[in-house]
C-alpha cells in the first residue's frame, strides 16, 4: 500500500470510527452541515456554488466515459420552465459494463480499507461542491433551495457513510485466516484457512427524478466499499445531480491512482430508456432500484439471480385519535404534507380522524373543527408566499398536478366527498413561473377507499371519517400491507390505545412517528438512527441502512492446507 493510500486512510479514520460509534449507539451525529447559512461555510461558498451551477447551463457536460456515442439532454426546471440546455454522453452499454468489468479486477483486490477510505474522501468532495449541488437538485427536482443543500446534499451523505460503516462492520467481522486443530482419532490435524471477501459483481443505481442522490448515495458506496462497480443510471429528467456525483466520484478515483471505470454514468432519455439493457447483462449482479411502485414491482417479479434493493412507495398515513394541542399537533400534519409539495415518500396523504371527533386538553373537538383546523394551519404556509417557496418550492413535473386536479374532478363527482381547499398556486417571490401547487384537501367517509387507496404523487391530503380510532389503525396498516407505506403516523394522548397499535404497525412493517411536533419535521429521518423502509410490505424491499443491505454485495470464498507449523489456532 502507497503511502498516499495510507495518509488517506488515517485522514478519514476518526470519521469511519464516528460513524459506526453513531450506529451502533444510534445518536445524532454527521461530519457535515446541513444548514446553507454562510456561517457555517467559507466565505464566498454560496456565490460560487451557484456560479458554477450557471456556468454549466446550455453547456455540454465534461465526463469523459467508454463508448460515447451520442448526447443527450432535455431537464427542465420547474422554477424558471426553461430547458437547462445541458448535455451528457450516452455510452453504450456494452462499453460501460466492460469496462467496469476491467476496473473491478484490481478493486475487488483492493484492501477494503482503502476503499472505505475512497469513499469517505468522495463523499468529503462531493459536500465541497454542495452549494452547486443545491442548485442542481432546485432545477431539475423542484425541491426548494434549503431543503436541496440539507437533504439532498449532507442529509444523503449521511446516508452514504451510514452505509460504509455497515459495510465496515460487515466485511471486518470476516478474519483473513485462522488456525484450526482438532483431534481425529489418534491423529491430530491442524488446518490453516483462509479467506477472501469476493465481491459480487457490477452494480446498476436506478436514480427515482425527485430525490436523486438519497437512495443513490448509500446504493454506491455499498457497492464500491465492497468491491463492486457501479453505473449510475439517472432518472432522464433529473440527471444534473448523479452527473455531478459521478465526475466527482472518478475525479478522486484518478487521484488516487484508481481506474475510474469503476464510477460511470448509463443516460437515457423516456422515449428509449436503457435500465433494462443492463439490468439482463450476467455481469450486472447487483441493482438498487428508487422510483415508482410499477417498475419496481416489475423489477421484484422478474429479477432472479441478482442481488435487487428496491424502495418504491406507499399510502403514508397518520391516525389522530386524540391530542393535547390541536394547534401544534395540525401545524405538524401540515407542514409534514406540505414539505415538497407533497413529493416525499415520507408524505402523509391519508389523515384518519374518528368521525365522532377527538379529545384534546381544551375539550371535545368534532370531525368538522379537526378538518378545518387542518385546512388553516396549510393555509398559513400557502397563503404567504415567502413561507410557501421555503417549504413548499416547485412541483417536478406537470403530471404530478394533473394527478391533483384529476383527483378534485372525481371528489366533486362523489357525493360522500367535500373538498375543503381546492389545489391553487402560489406566486413563488424569485420564480414567477415556477410550476407551483398548493394542497387539495377532501374529507370523505372510511367506506371510500376508491379515492384514498392508493398513493397520489402530489400535493392532496384525505381527511378519512374513520368508526373509531382502533378502525382507523386497522384499515391504515391494512392498506400499508397491500400497498405499502414508508412512515406512519400517530397522535393520541391515551397510552393504552398507543400501545395496542404497536403490534398493528409493526406486522405491517410500517415504522412509526408517534406525537411528533415542534421544530423538527414530524417525516425528518436521521442517518445513522432512523431506519428507513423496513422491507416488510410493498413500498421496498430494502432498508437504508442495515448489514443486510451491505453483506450481500460481497461473499466469502475460503480455502484451506495443513498448517505449516504448529501454532494456536486464531478462529474464535
Amino acid at each position: 500500500m502507497t503511502e498516499k493510500l495510507n495518509d488517506l486512510i488515517e485522514r478519514h479514520a476518526s470519521t469511519l470510527d464516528a460513524a459506526i460509534d453513531a450506529v451502533n449507539t444510534r445518536k445524532n451525529w454527521s461530519p457535515f452541515r446541513d444548514s446553507p447559512s454562510s456561517r457555517f461555510h467559507t466565505p464566498g461558498a454560496p456565490e460560487a456554488g451557484k456560479a458554477a451551477f450557471e456556468a454549466q447551463l446550455g453547456k455540454p457536460f465534461d465526463l469523459d466515459q467508454p463508448g460515447i456515442s451520442s448526447r443527450t439532454g432535455g431537464e427542465i426546471s420547474p422554477f424558471t420552465r426553461q430547458p437547462l440546455g445541458i448535455d451528457y454522453p450516452v455510452s453504450d452499454p456494452a462499453a460501460l459494463i466492460t469496462a467496469a468489468q476491467e476496473a473491478m479486477a484490481q478493486w475487488s483486490k483492493t484492501d477494503p480499507e482503502v476503499r472505505i477510505a475512497l469513499c469517505l474522501e468522495m463523499a468529503e468532495q462531493l459536500y465541497a461542491r454542495n452549494f452547486e449541488m443545491a442548485h442542481s437538485v432546485m432545477h431539475v427536482a423542484g425541491q426548494s433551495y434549503t431543503q436541496a443543500f440539507s437533504g439532498s446534499g449532507p442529509n444523503a451523505l449521511d446516508r452514504g457513510i451510514e452505509a460504509l460503516a455497515y459495510a465496515t462492520k460487515a466485511m471486518r467481522d470476516v478474519l483473513p485466516n485462522a488456525r484450526w486443530e482438532r483431534t481425529f482419532g489418534k491423529e491430530d490435524v491442524s488446518l490453516d484457512k483462509f479467506y477472501t471477501l469476493v465481491p459480487r459483481g457490477i452494480g446498476l443505481v436506478i436514480c427515482c427524478a425527485s430525490f436523486p442522490t438519497w437512495n443513490a448515495y448509500p446504493a454506491m458506496f455499498a457497492s464500491l466499499a465492497t468491491g463492486n462497480p457501479v453505473i449510475v443510471k439517472p432518472h432522464p429528467i433529473s440527471i444534473l445531480p448523479m452527473a455531478i456525483v459521478v465526475q466527482q466520484c472518478r475525479k478522486v478515483l484518478e487521484q488516487y491512482g484508481f481506474d475510474s471505470n469503476l464510477v460511470t454514468i448509463a443516460v437515457d432519455t423516456m422515449e428509449t430508456p436503457i435500465a433494462q439493457r443492463y439490468i439482463d447483462d450476467p455481469a450486472v449482479q447487483i441493482v438498487d432500484f428508487t422510483g415508482s411502485p410499477r417498475y419496481g414491482g416489475h423489477l421484484e417479479a422478474t429479477v432472479t439471480g441478482k442481488l435487487l434493493f428496491t424502495e418504491t412507495a406507499g399510502i403514508n398515513s397518520v391516525v389522530l385519535e386524540s391530542c393535547a394541542d390541536l394547534s401544534a399537533t395540525t401545524t405538524a400534519i401540515a407542514r409534514a404534507t406540505c414539505l415538497f409539495s407533497a413529493q416525499m415518500c415520507t408524505s402523509p396523504q391519508n389523515i384518519y380522524v374518528p368521525a365522532g371527533g377527538i379529545t384534546t386538553d381544551a375539550g371535545h373537538v368534532s370531525f368538522d373543527e379537526v378538518a378545518a383546523a387542518l385546512v388553516a394551519a396549510i393555509d398559513i404556509i400557502a397563503d404567504n408566499p415567502k413561507t410557501a417557496a421555503g417549504i413548499m418550492g416547485a412541483v417536478q413535473a406537470e403530471p404530478s398536478c394533473d394527478i391533483v386536479r384529476d383527483i378534485a374532478k372525481r371528489a366533486k363527482q362523489n357525493p360522500d366527498a367535500r373538498i375543503l381547499r381546492e389545489p391553487s398556486s402560489y406566486p413563488h417571490p424569485d420564480f414567477p413561473d415556477a410550476r407551483t401547487m398548493t394542497p387539495l384537501v377532501v374529507t370523505l367517509p372510511a367506506d371510500n377507499a376508491a379515492l384514498y387507496a392508493e398513493e397520489h404523487f402530489g400535493p392532496v391530503m384525505f381527511i378519512i371519517a374513520a368508526s373509531s380510532g382502533d378502525e382507523a389503525v386497522t384499515e391504515a396498516t391494512a392498506l400499508a400491507q397491500q400497498h405499502g407505506a414508508i412512515s406512519s403516523y400517530l397522535y393520541s394522548t391515551d397510552e393504552a390505545f398507543i400501545d395496542r397499535s404497536l403490534d398493528a404497525y409493526a406486522q405491517a412493517g410500517m415504522n412509526l412517528s408517534i406525537n411528533l411536533h415542534g421544530a423538527m419535521w414530524a417525516n425528518f429521518a436521521a442517518a445513522y438512527s432512523d431506519y428507513h423502509v423496513s422491507g416488510l410490505n410493498p413500498a421496498g424491499n430494502a432498508c437504508l441502512a442495515d448489514l443486510a443491505f451491505v453483506a450481500g454485495r460481497f461473499r466469502i470464498v475460503q480455502h484451506r492446507r495443513p498448517a505449516r507449523e504448529k501454532v494456536h489456532s486464531h478462529a474464535a
